[in-house]
């Protein structure tokens, strides 16, 4: 029975992610499977591989062959890597004492390499985050602008405003003074004529007659 190391697929729309299984060449991609020896979830930042290490080393062992993805999981993990070195020790290439060495030191820089792929990722979702901040800011100074000019615009013409309505004020009240002063002197003349014509015409003095 040839056997195949691949992905099938679970999660929903958007957001799917993979179990690694060991499954007859034959049989459906989503069907049955003869053994689950790990999981693969691409929507985290890296992906986020959780691999049956041994189990995945067996199944290499006896011919099973992984498909392009399974491949690339299998080699991230270093499985491909322990394999070729236990081929060594098989040839007598070296013992399993500097295989395992081996196998320890490539582990190490692999993990110091994904660190520091996860630091530069890092770094830049910072650097994105502050340029962004300082873009925010740009546009909250600029809105902070027109709106302080708005509100001066608003208080000089409300001052506008208040003056006209005084100068109307003062205008209304100063015809309204000279009605008044207008008027008053009609009534005071018109006052002096009545007192005048109500007044006696003085008689002359009669004269002595003459004896």
């Amino acid at each position: 029975m040839a056997t195949r190391i691949r992905l099938q697929r679970h999660g929903r729309k958007g957001y799917a992610f993979y179990q690694v299984v060991v499954a007859d060449s034959r049989a459906p991609r989503d069907g049955k499977f003869i053994e689950r020896i790990g999981s693969f979830n691409p929507n985290t930042n890296p992906a986020t591989i959780d691999l049956h290490f041994d189990r995945a080393l067996y199944w290499l062992q006896v011919g099973a062959l992984p498909t392009d993805t399974a491949r690339m999981i299998l080699s991230r993990e270093g499985v491909y890597m322990k394999k070729h070195l236990l081929e060594g020790v098989k040839k007598g290439a070296f013992d399993e004492a500097a295989a395992e060495a081996k196998f320890e030191q490539w582990l190490t820089q692999k993990k110091m390499s994904l660190q520091d792929v996860k630091n530069k990722e890092r770094e830049a979702a910072k650097a994105t985050t502050k340029t962004l901040l300082e873009a925010e800011k740009e546009v909250n100074k600029t809105k902070a602008a027109i709106l302080a000019k708005k509100k001066a615009e608003l208080a000089v013409s409300a001052a506008q405003k208040a003056a006209d309505e005084a100068a109307e004020v003062a205008a209304a009240e100063a015809a309204e003074a000279a009605e008044i002063a207008e008027t008053t002197e009609i009534e005071v003349v018109a006052e002096a004529e009545v007192v005048a014509e109500a007044e006696p015409i003085a008689e002359p003095a009669e004269t002595p007659a003459e004896e």
